[in-house]
């Protein structure tokens, strides 16, 4: 349990000459792939940087971690490790692992000067993505659907230009918003004509996939960046009516930035270091392990709690809410 941590080397097998004791490191390359486990040669993805669409069969891949981010200690391969540099916090270098899918769905479509861009969701991954947007390109026009009013509020400081709450009439919000045209089908399906450039699905459910559809303009773009982990039945008319462009992203990998092939972490922490994002207002609560209950509560009952990303500090055991 727990997949987004920040911990310090208190212990280096031998051989291992990359890290030592005391380093600050946050978990990097989750899952099996060749690069976590010093696979030679490695897949053509991971050649690439691409180690989350590594292509080796998982029983050549001899997993040497053990624990998660709900322990005190955790054992884990040099390869799945990134070292934190110091001028980015621990509250900043916690989020990278979320904030990496965000950001790798900026970079995969990547807003052009003046687009209408909609992002639906602010949760984490909404947010970050609209961090990632306004980093990217502060010139282009931002839209968020939000379920609740604390993350309209977060939105807005973060640069949003509009908030569409969940319980509006969604269409006829975006048809305002684009100059657009709510058109509905003789089924009783509704769609927007001349729509968004770009939408970012930070939600990834049946129905929030089905509207980032059908209000992305023609041959504009619908980043899926949410994950539905489950079997779903998802009308694709736009995608071919329309010639909509679907695009999917799963977590974070290899980059061209700048005229270099990095991580998506490093890429997110050069940000971090310029200042052109902050993750840590993400962090609205934090709880020693001994209070895991009122933790886990605090994450679920979000209306009642107003969390955004709940937190274990294993720093003194007694770390404050906040």
């Amino acid at each position: 349990m727990g997949h987004e941590i920040v911990g310090r080397v208190s212990e280096v097998g031998p051989g291992v000459t990359s890290f030592k004791v005391g380093d600050r490191v946050a978990h990097f390359r989750g899952g099996h792939n060749c690069l976590a486990f010093g696979r030679e040669p490695p897949c053509r993805q991971c050649a690439t940087g691409n180690y989350n669409l590594c292509e080796a069969p998982a029983e050549e891949l001899a997993d040497g971690s053990f624990g998660g981010g709900w322990t005190e200690e955790r054992v884990s391969p040099v390869g799945q490790l990134f070292p934190i540099p110091d001028d980015v916090s621990d509250e900043n270098a916690l989020l990278i692992e979320p904030a990496g899918s965000a950001l790798r769905a900026v970079l995969r479509r990547t807003p052009q000067p003046g687009e209408k861009v909609l992002i639906i969701g602010q949760g984490t991954q909404g947010l970050a993505t609209l961090q990632s947007v306004r980093a990217l390109q502060p010139d282009c026009h931002v839209t968020v659907v939000a379920r609740f009013p604390y993350q309209a509020e977060m939105a807005q400081q973060f640069g949003a230009h509009e908030v569409i709450k969940v319980s509006a009439d969604l269409y006829a919000e975006a048809a305002r918003l684009t100059g657009g045209r709510v058109y509905r089908g003789m089924f009783g399906n509704r769609m927007l004509l001349g729509g968004f450039d770009v939408v970012y699905d930070c939600v990834g459910i049946p129905s929030t996939l089905k509207d980032a559809l059908r209000l992305a303009r023609a041959r504009g773009t619908v980043v899926l960046v949410g994950v539905y982990l489950a079997p779903m039945q998802i009308d694709l008319t736009p995608t071919w009516y329309w010639e909509v462009d679907l695009i999917g992203v799963l977590a974070h990998g290899g980059e061209d930035w700048e005229g270099e092939r990095l991580s998506t972490f490093e890429v997110l922490a050069r940000l971090l270091r310029e200042k052109r994002l902050n993750l840590e207002p993400f962090i609205t609560h934090r709880f020693p392990l001994s209070r895991w209950r009122e933790a886990i509560a605090t994450a679920v009952h979000q209306p009642r709690s107003h969390s955004i990303k709940v937190v274990f500090d294993y720093g003194d055991g007694k770390a404050p809410e906040r």
